[in-house]
């Protein structure tokens, strides 16, 4: 894969790097919505909510469409949504109880201490 394509990727990826961002995600996965409703989910002034949709239609993660005054956004591919199921995922490995070792645990940690 070729350097350009990487740094596609890291764009994509840090587009998402923010909170706001991810609810703004999270709610238009659900619906499409202009950017006074998400005002109200993220909590912040309209401008700051337009810059994150800004950098996020830049990424290529969200598309808009005007109706009258209004600006209405949705998500351009909503198989991101299970990028975000791939980090609730990450999120558990992450924090949950240590277990006892797997089989291929144990096997890991065996070479690691032969190395």
């Amino acid at each position: 894969m070729s350097t350009e394509r990487y740094l596609l990727k890291a764009q994509i990826i840090k587009a998402l790097a923010h909170p706001s961002r991810l609810m703004i995600i999270d709610a238009l996965a659900k619906q499409e919505m202009c950017v006074c409703d998400l005002q109200g989910i993220v909590g912040s002034d309209i401008s700051t909510v337009s810059k994150h949709l800004s950098v996020m239609k830049n990424a290529g993660i969200v598309k808009d469409r005007k109706a009258g005054q209004q600006v209405f956004y949705s998500l351009r591919v909503p198989c991101i949504m299970q990028f975000f199921g791939c980090v609730e995922a990450v999120l558990a490995a992450r924090f949950a109880p240590p277990g006892p070792a797997t089989p291929l645990e144990d096997e890991a940690d065996a070479r690691a201490s032969s190395s």
